[in-house]
């Protein structure tokens, strides 16, 4: 298993816990170095999207893993999947993953994960988990379907947590990652809708994940397509 956590440099202020994490891997930082926050200024998720959170109140992580091999294809499902894990160990939820790698509560996410590579050298594994934000606290376009974990859980236990069960999943054979992730998908079997993917914009309804981890989503005309990248959404009722 891979540890996690040693060395680890904490900041109280970063304009994002994955360029400081990058910058160590650039410069050589072994695998299992940790990089958090108390609070960052230029946070970001997917398609460049800001991740916003109050000081203090949020899990900010990131974690180099290196070498990257072929045994790694599927470290974007392994991530979420131990987030996923990681949250259920310190608090009485349920956790499902939308596809790619949002972690939701009761359909409203409480985490997120953002990976950067440089094959075969390294990979950040950036996560972010909203621990203690009062739902006034989020942004107003987020309070909507932003979500934390609550409960008096501390940000310490989370961290912990989550490298634990990160240094558990990376190293985990492909058919264990893939069953795993099938088990939480949130949007299986639910009406989904994409835009920006290299196929088409459209919607359909969800049908799992394809060996690769893949999304996989059937028309109405009865097609089956595979989503590598681009957007993929729950469709609007």
């Amino acid at each position: 298993m891979t540890a996690f956590g040693s060395p680890h440099l904490h900041l109280r202020l970063a304009d994002s816990t994955n360029e400081r994490g990058r910058e160590l891997a650039e410069r050589g930082a072994p695998t299992g170095t940790v990089v958090t926050a108390a609070e960052q200024s230029a946070g970001r998720g997917r398609r460049g999207r800001a991740w916003s959170a109050p000081a203090g109140r949020a899990l900010l992580y990131s974690a180099i893993l290196r070498p990257l091999g072929p045994e790694h294809a599927l470290l974007p499902l392994a991530a979420p999947v131990a987030v996923c894990e990681a949250i259920e160990a310190v608090a009485p939820v349920a956790c499902a993953i939308k596809w790619p790698n949002d972690v939701w509560i009761a359909q409203r996410k409480v985490a997120g994960v953002l990976i950067e590579t440089r094959p075969p050298e390294w990979a950040v594994i950036g996560i972010g988990v909203n621990v203690a934000i009062a739902e006034q606290d989020f942004p107003a376009d987020l309070r909507w379907p932003a979500t934390s974990i609550g409960g008096g859980i501390e940000i310490g236990a989370v961290r912990d947590a989550v490298s634990l069960a990160l240094g558990e999943w990376v190293e985990t054979p492909e058919t264990v990652v893939l069953d795993a992730f099938r088990k939480r998908d949130a949007l299986s079997g639910h009406e989904v809708e994409w835009e920006g993917s290299a196929i088409e914009t459209g919607r359909g309804v969800a049908a799992g994940i394809d060996e690769r981890g893949n999304i996989v989503v059937e028309r109405e005309d009865g097609e089956r397509l595979s989503l590598g990248s681009g957007e993929v959404s729950l469709r609007p009722g």
